[in-house]
C-alpha cells in the first residue's frame, strides 16, 4: 500500500498504464461504486496522457445504458434491476471492447445512448490508432462477462457511507437546493448500495483489480499495485 498527494496517484497509475504492453488499444477500465470519483480520476489520466503524446478514448457505461423502461422494470428502487437490467453490455461489447482488442478492426463508437432524451445513439465510426489508451469508467466493470475485455483493472473504493455525502453535496451544487436531497439518499440507500453489496458478493471485483484506489481523502489518496492478472 502506498499512501501520497493526489499528482503522485496519477503518476503512479499513468506508470502503469505505459507499462501495459498491447498489439492492440490499451482497455482500461475504472470501476467502483457511485460517486467514488471513478470520472474524475479518468478525466486526470486523460490530461496526462495527452499531454505525453498519447492517443486517449474516453468513455463511460453512462453512454451504455438501456433506456428507462427497461432499467426499471423491476421498480425505481430495485437493486437487483440495477445490477442486471441497467447497462447494455452487448453494445458495449460489440462496438468498443472487441473492436479494440485483440483480432478487432479498432473501428468502434464512443456511446449507443443518449440519456437526456432516453433514445438509441448511432454516433460515427471512429478509428483508433493502435496505440491508443481507452479510459473507460463505470460501475459494474468486473463482472464475469466483462471481465476479460480489459487489460488493466482499476477498482476505485470508497466507504459507501461516503458515497452517499458525495451524492448528496454533488446533487446540491448542480440543482442549487437541498429539495431533491431524500430523493439522492433513497436511491442510494435502496438501489445504488444494495447493488453494489450484490456486485462485490457476486463478482468480487477487488479479487479481480490489477490496482485498487482508495479514494477516502481525494488530495491524500492511498493505492495499491498488484501484479497483473
Amino acid at each position: 500500500m502506498d499512501q501520497g498527494t493526489r499528482d503522485e496517484l496519477i503518476g503512479r497509475l499513468t506508470e502503469a498504464i505505459r507499462s501495459v504492453t498491447t498489439a492492440h488499444p490499451l482497455r482500461v477500465a475504472i470501476d467502483g461504486p457511485p460517486a467514488a470519483g471513478k470520472t474524475t480520476l479518468a478525466d486526470e489520466l486523460a490530461i496526462v496522457l495527452r499531454a505525453q503524446g498519447r492517443d486517449v478514448i474516453r468513455a463511460t457505461i453512462d453512454d451504455f445504458l438501456f433506456p428507462r423502461a427497461q432499467r426499471y422494470r423491476r421498480g425505481q428502487y430495485s437493486a437487483e434491476g440495477c445490477y442486471f437490467d441497467a447497462h447494455d453490455h452487448a453494445s458495449l461489447c460489440r462496438v468498443v471492447l472487441d473492436p479494440l482488442g485483440p483480432g478487432g478492426d479498432r473501428r468502434f463508437q464512443h456511446a449507443v445512448y443518449d440519456r437526456g432524451t432516453d433514445t438509441r445513439l448511432s454516433p460515427p465510426v471512429t478509428t483508433a490508432p493502435a496505440d491508443a489508451i481507452l479510459l473507460f469508467d463505470g460501475v459494474f466493470l468486473l463482472r464475469p462477462e466483462l471481465l476479460d475485455r480489459w487489460d488493466l483493472r482499476i477498482f476505485v473504493s470508497v466507504p459507501f457511507e461516503q458515497t452517499v455525502e458525495r451524492a448528496r453535496n454533488r446533487n446540491t451544487a448542480l440543482a442549487g437546493s437541498t429539495a431533491d436531497a431524500a430523493e439522492v439518499e433513497r436511491s442510494w440507500r435502496n438501489r445504488y448500495i444494495p447493488s453494489q453489496q450484490l456486485y462485490l458478493a457476486t463478482a468480487r471485483p477487488t479479487d479481480h483489480a490489477d490496482i485498487i484506489v482508495y479514494n477516502d481523502e481525494l488530495q491524500r489518496p492511498t493505492w495499491e499495485v498488484r501484479s497483473p492478472h
